[in-house]
Order: structure tokens, then C-alpha cells, then sequence
């Protein structure tokens, strides 16, 4: 048989199993306290990644090799010690050597070197070519006497003959035919007196401030120049092909003539291929020009010598002063294709290096300093073959400008370097971006 057992009068309550609202609060509060830390970290997490993903890499700075500037010892020149005189090279900026160079002086049959240029502006005569006949009467043989009785140098014409422009030039230039200088003016020109006028005209278009012409022959004292402007004169009939050949003669066969010489006697000699003599009543003057060879290359000197006594003191002259200024020409290999010029290296360990994309060689002469400048850009991203920088070459007044190449890639360093590398990113840097992350399938 069952017995029911009554609670005692007055017990208290038996305790129950259920949280109480308390409880149920502190839980919440705790889970939901973990859950913001972790969510925090997460989105923290999230934040740090994507600044550090999307950050542009830090600069990788060039580390610059720039050559040693090139030079040499002075080269000594024996100078004539008398009169003015000035030596320069096509190609070249100012002189090599000059004395006086600024001073006028009477010039004499230099002038005839304007003639002949004038005229050939006036008449234009192709390489190789002869040029327009031109017919020679007894005017021309009255000229060719009153020189004579100057005392002026002359060549020899005969009426009723006809030589070619090219004959008649070097008539002029080759025996330095005073006659033949005013037949020509007047043929082209018209007369002597509008000759005077054109060449006058001519040399302030030239630049050629310092020098003045009276007649076509040079045979008044008040044609004058400078050494610096006959240099400057002897380059401009260089660049005449007809001219600088006839110059370069050192004599001619013309049949109505006959042997016509030079009156240049050092062609031929220490190089000297041209120009034009010059007498004075007190003076013997030598316009030059005179090719030395340097290594593989050929250089040619424009000179001039003013006011020696003779004109055996002034081919001595010059002979010494090409024969002291040639050896001081020489060629520097300033830079050699390919030379490494700036090292690049990363923060994640790739290096690449800026090259000289092509060699530079440069004729230099004397204590010329041969100099190398080389300028390459920080970098962030870059690829093989990149442009990124440059090496400037200067050897006196000539500049050659290389590219620098650069010879292997600097690449992204990837996720897991941005991330653990948080101190080597530049967030300052706005240069080249990584490139986006793909969006992730599925």
C-alpha cells in the first residue's frame, strides 16, 4: 500500500532547474561580447589585408656607378713666334691654337678666295662638271698688262681663246691670277666696283665682321681680315666640292694656257691639301687646310699664318704647327654597350640592373675631358627592357645622350610578402599599382 508524504507545514520552496533571467542576461552578454571581439578581429583582419594588398610597393632606389671623367696630358703646339696666326678643325668648336688671332691684317691673294666663291654662287657649278664657257677678248689682255705693270701676279690669256668657269678659276687660284680675278668679276658681277659691293654684302651674312674686300685681286692693302675669320672663311670653301678640288691641284693642263702651278708649296706634304697663298709688299701669308689621320678616322685642320717674312718662314710654320696639333687628336671609347650603370634591389629580393643600350666613341683633341652623367628613375614595377634612365656623354662642345635599358623585371612581391610585410610597404607612394586581385569563382 502507497503512502503520500505531505510537505511539512511551512517548508520553503524546492529549488528549480531553470535559469533565472539573470543568468540568462550575463550568457548573452558574454556570447555576444566573444562574437563582436571575433568579428572585430575578422573585420580587422579584412581591413589590414586589403590596405596592405592594394598598397603600392616601396621605391627601389638606383644605386648610380658614374665613370671617372676621361682626360689627357695638354698637347704642347709649336707656335710660328711670329705674326698672327690661328689653327681650328671641321667639326670642332673655337681653335686648337691661335696667336693674335683677332688682330686685322692685310690679306692679299686670300681674298681671291671670296672671289671664286661668289662667282661660283653666281654660277653654280656641278661636281665633276666644267661649267659655262667664257670668251676672253683684248679687254681681258689690257688687265692681264696693267697687273704686269703692278707688279701683281698674273696668268697667262690670250684673246679670242674661251675656257670653261672651272679653267678660269683655277687661272685664278692655281698661279694666283690677279688678271683672271677682275675678268671673272667683271664677267659675273658686271664690274669689279659691284663685285666689291656683293662680297662686302656677303661676308656680314657670313658673320665674317672682322674682314673687308677692296678689289677681287687682293692686291690693295685694304683688303684685311683676322686669323680667326679666315679660318672661318677657309671652312665655308671647303664645303664647295668644285672649290676645295681646285685648291687641292697641285697643277693643271689647260691647252690655251698651258702647265699652270700652284703657288701653295707645301701641298702635298704634312697633309696640307689647300688653300690659298698671299704676298704682300712686306708679308707672305698662307691660308690652310690639312688632313691627319686618327686611328680609322680622318681629321682635317683649317689654318692660317699672317705676316712672316718669307713665304719659306711661314711653309716652315706651318708644317710645325700640323705636325705638333695632329697627335693630339685621339679617340675615347667614352662608353661601351651595354656597361651596367645603375643597380636596382627590392625589399623582397629581386635586383635588376640599368644598362648602356649602345657604345659611344668620341674624337676628342688635347686635355679635352671626355665626361659621363648618368641619371636612372626610382622604381616601383618594372619590366625587362624598360626605359629608365639615361648616360649623357660630353666631350667639349659635343653631347651624345644613351638610353638605359634595364635587364630584368621587378615584379609584384606577391600576397604573402604585402602581408607579413607590413613596415615595407610605401603608402605614400602614388606610382604603380599591383594589379587587382581576381575575384574569386565558385
Amino acid at each position: 500500500m502507497s503512502r503520500t508524504t505531505e510537505p511539512a507545514p511551512n517548508a520553503p520552496p524546492a529549488p528549480s532547474h531553470r535559469p533565472s533571467k539573470a543568468v540568462y542576461r550575463r550568457r548573452r552578454i558574454v556570447v555576444f561580447g566573444a562574437l563582436a571581439v571575433v568579428l572585430g578581429l575578422l573585420v580587422g583582419a579584412g581591413v589590414y589585408a586589403d590596405r596592405a594588398l592594394g598598397a603600392p610597393v616601396p621605391f627601389a632606389v638606383p644605386a648610380i656607378d658614374d665613370p671617372e671623367p676621361i682626360a689627357a696630358e695638354a698637347t704642347v703646339v709649336v707656335e710660328p713666334g711670329f705674326g698672327t696666326w690661328a689653327v681650328g678643325a671641321t667639326g670642332f668648336d673655337g681653335f686648337m691654337a691661335a696667336g693674335g688671332e683677332d688682330t686685322p691684317m692685310p690679306m692679299a691673294s686670300i681674298a681671291k678666295v671670296v672671289t671664286a666663291l661668289l662667282v661660283l654662287q653666281e654660277h653654280p657649278v656641278g661636281e665633276g662638271e666644267a661649267g659655262p664657257e667664257i670668251a676672253y677678248t683684248g679687254a681681258d689682255v689690257d688687265i692681264y698688262w696693267d697687273m704686269v705693270a703692278q707688279n701683281g701676279s698674273v696668268a697667262p690669256v690670250v684673246a679670242g681663246s674661251s675656257l670653261s668657269l672651272v679653267e678660269s678659276l683655277e687661272a685664278m687660284m692655281l698661279p694666283s691670277g690677279n688678271n683672271y680675278s677682275i675678268s671673272l668679276a667683271n664677267w659675273a658681277f658686271g664690274s669689279v666696283d659691284a663685285y666689291v659691293d656683293r662680297a662686302n654684302a656677303w661676308l656680314a651674312e657670313q658673320g665674317l665682321a672682322q674682314t673687308r674686300i677692296a678689289d677681287s685681286s687682293g692686291l690693295s692693302l685694304a683688303n684685311v681680315s683676322t686669323a680667326a675669320d679666315l679660318v672661318r672663311l677657309g671652312g665655308i670653301a671647303l664645303r664647295d666640292p668644285v672649290l676645295a678640288d681646285i685648291v687641292a691641284t697641285q697643277s693643271v693642263e689647260i691647252p690655251e694656257l698651258g702647265t699652270i702651278e700652284n703657288t701653295n708649296g707645301l701641298l702635298g706634304t704634312h697633309g696640307v691639301d689647300g688653300i690659298k697663298t698671299g704676298t704682300t709688299d712686306d708679308a707672305a701669308n698662307l691660308l690652310f687646310s690639312a688632313d691627319v689621320a686618327v686611328d680609322d678616322e680622318q681629321v682635317t685642320l683649317v689654318g692660317v699664318v699672317l705676316g712672316g717674312e718669307t713665304h719659306a718662314a711661314v711653309r716652315g710654320a706651318v708644317a710645325a704647327l700640323v705636325d705638333s696639333i695632329g697627335p693630339g687628336f685621339r679617340t675615347v671609347d667614352a662608353l661601351e654597350s651595354g656597361r651596367p650603370l645603375a643597380a636596382y634591389a627590392t625589399p623582397w629580393g629581386q635586383t635588376a640592373t640599368a644598362r648602356a643600350t649602345e657604345g659611344v666613341s668620341v674624337l676628342v683633341w688635347s686635355d679635352t675631358a671626355v665626361d659621363v652623367a648618368v641619371e636612372a628613375d626610382p622604381l616601383h614595377l618594372a619590366d625587362a627592357g624598360d626605359e629608365v634612365g639615361t648616360a649623357t656623354v660630353t666631350a667639349g662642345g659635343e653631347v651624345v645622350t644613351v638610353p638605359l635599358e634595364l635587364d630584368a623585371s621587378l615584379d609584384d612581391p606577391g600576397t604573402w610578402w604585402r602581408l607579413t610585410n607590413p613596415g615595407g610597404l610605401d603608402e605614400g607612394a602614388a606610382a604603380v599599382q599591383p594589379s587587382p586581385r581576381p575575384t574569386p569563382s565558385g
